[in-house]
């Protein structure tokens, strides 16, 4: 359940949902699998999964929720096989050659007939809205992800204000400085970063397991190169790689924090899954405004 990346959203209006009329909202989107021609499907499932029934959970005044995504895996190369197929033996029984408009009515064919037989992957996504915060956090490095699960609960909810979360300095520029001199208060450089040339199609460096103030890299930055990404420590509780983007990456609580994890009392894999969301929420509600702050603020405008 622990979150592995995060984007930040904020939200716009305060979110004054009453937890049943959330519930019953959620529950008109609720996931089904995919069926008949359907190529993909997504809806909502709980984020306890087997656990649990509700659509989302809700701690210490957070509510999580689970997008499920379910797609038909079917590899374009069998398409092209059978396509293939098809095309030979008409060409050899009929004498005659197959044109492009007839081989595309015969592929429409071919994914009608192999669609219903399709294998399907599922995928889920998690996130979770803190109202205090007027923030939603996606565990997800992709955007397109995290921007189809706001959909969701856009159309769920009837509207949703919603907008990714700005900061008033450009990131890029602060981690490079950061790497020049170094971090604000509480925060320290970790073993890996990026650099990249201000261009367009500018040269990319990627450093992994080096001391990130050695004479090589500073020629690089002295170069004019930018940090486009950084490792990061902050306050000996987590770790993980801040983006220029934003995104933070490969998120890690340290053993600070899952020892602490450990020592709660939990009798079943829903009071673990309560008392993980506890902890993990408590720690970004402190971690999410040191960064904001870090990056110069937030910019509203």
């Amino acid at each position: 359940m622990w979150f592995r990346n995060l984007l930040l959203y904020r939200l716009n209006e305060s979110f004054e949902v009453p937890p049943e009329q959330f519930q019953q909202q959620l529950s008109e989107h609720a996931f089904t699998p995919c069926g008949g021609l359907d190529t993909h499907r997504s809806g909502w499932e709980s984020p306890l999964g087997r656990h649990g029934r509700e659509l989302s959970h809700q701690t210490d005044g957070r509510l999580m929720l689970c997008l499920r995504r379910e797609d038909r895996l079917l590899p374009p190369a069998v398409i092209r096989e059978e396509l293939e197929q098809k095309v030979v033996a008409i060409e050899e029984s009929e004498a005659r050659p197959v044109g492009r408009k007839e081989k595309s009515r015969i592929r429409d064919e071919i994914v009608v007939d192999l669609l219903p037989r399709a294998f399907t992957r599922s995928q889920r996504t998690f996130a979770y809205i803190d109202p205090r915060a007027d923030l939603i956090v996606v565990d997800s490095a992709s955007s397109t992800r995290a921007e189809e699960l706001l959909n969701l609960l856009r159309e769920s909810l009837g509207s949703l204000r919603v907008s990714p979360l700005r900061v008033s300095q450009a990131p890029a520029q602060l981690m490079t400085r950061w790497l020049e001199n170094q971090p604000p208060a509480g925060f320290v450089s970790g073993d890996e970063c990026e650099l990249k040339e201000p261009v367009d199609n500018g040269a990319v460096i990627r450093v992994r397991k080096m001391v990130l103030d050695g004479p090589d890299l500073r020629q690089h930055l002295d170069a004019g190169m930018q940090a486009t990404r950084l490792a990061i420590e902050w306050q000996e509780r987590l770790q993980c790689v801040l983006g220029d983007d934003l995104c933070i990456r490969r998120l890690r609580f340290t053993d600070l924090v899952m020892e602490a994890a450990v020592d709660v009392d939990a009798d079943d894999a829903a009071a673990r899954f309560d008392a993980d969301f506890a902890l993990m929420g408590a720690e970004l509600a402190n971690f999410i405004p040191a960064l904001i702050e870090a990056f110069g603020g937030e910019d509203r405008a």
